[in-house]
């Protein structure tokens, strides 16, 4: 006759069996999330790697702006002429990696670039320190007249929840968003991208330009291979958990 309390001991691996299960399918959806986003990484850095170098090239015209698309064109490196808007300029609040210690705090400056024919691109010109926000403690860093500035096409930053609202009124700025800018300040045909300036030495040396890193970390391929891990480590708890259980009673005991 067969036991009554192996059918309960088989039972009671039930509701530990669902959990386990849903905790699996959830590590290998993690560890399958992580592969993709390497694919992802992988062909975003051989994108910056084509498009960064080489000779500059000139900046999509105002007449394909309401078509332009990242994809297409992000990390392109471009040289453009124009004059600045020096009394439309717009400190980005944000971090400077710093050659030692802690990231140095202060302002990317987004500065108005009007082209000959009356269009705007926005240029990130570079970082100052929160000390030197005030263009009155840097008079010599706003050139007159035409200048030509080279860099990379960037698309606008992306806010996120922890992003502060801008501060308009009071000239503050939390995101690299020429629209939001150019809203502001009343501007009309302006790029939908900006451009970030090289590391060409401006004049009175602020801001510093060229800020960007290109080198982005690609460790996609080790957390997947750890959250694989951990599948299978479950897997293996699980089992060890279940034997421990449906085991028949006493068969543990040493004689």
């Amino acid at each position: 006759m067969t036991s009554p309390a192996a059918p309960r001991s088989a039972r009671s691996l039930i509701l530990p069996g669902i959990a386990a299960l849903v905790a699996f399918a959830i590590l290998i959806g993690l560890g399958t999330w992580q592969l993709q986003r390497k694919a992802w990484k992988e062909s975003l850095i051989a994108q910056i790697e084509a498009r960064s170098h080489g000779e500059p090239g000139a900046i999509v015209p105002p007449s394909d702006w309401s078509t332009w698309r990242a994809q297409d064109d992000e990390f392109r490196r471009v040289r453009v002429t124009g004059t600045f808007l020096h009394r439309f300029e717009a400190p980005v609040y944000g971090l400077a990696p710093a050659q030692r210690g802690a990231p140095v705090q202060g302002y990317y400056l987004m500065t108005p670039l009007r082209l000959q024919d009356g269009a705007i691109v926005m240029v990130n010109r570079g970082f100052v320190p929160t000390e030197l926000r005030d263009p009155a403690t840097r008079p010599q860093s706003q050139p007159e007249g035409e200048v030509t500035v080279t860099g990379l096409v960037r698309a606008p930053e992306e806010r996120n929840p922890f992003t502060p609202e801008d501060d308009p009124a009071g000239n503050r700025w939390f995101a690299r968003d020429p629209a939001s800018i150019a809203r502001a300040h009343g501007l009309e045909q302006v790029a939908p991208f900006y451009v970030e300036a090289d590391a060409t030495p401006n004049p009175g040396e602020w801001p510093k330009g060229g800020q960007i890193r290109l080198e982005l970390p690609n460790n996609h391929l080790q957390y997947a291979v750890t959250w694989y891990g951990i599948a299978l480590t479950l897997v293996g708890v699980f089992i060890a958990f279940a034997w421990q259980r449906l085991r028949p009673p006493g068969s543990g005991e040493l004689k």
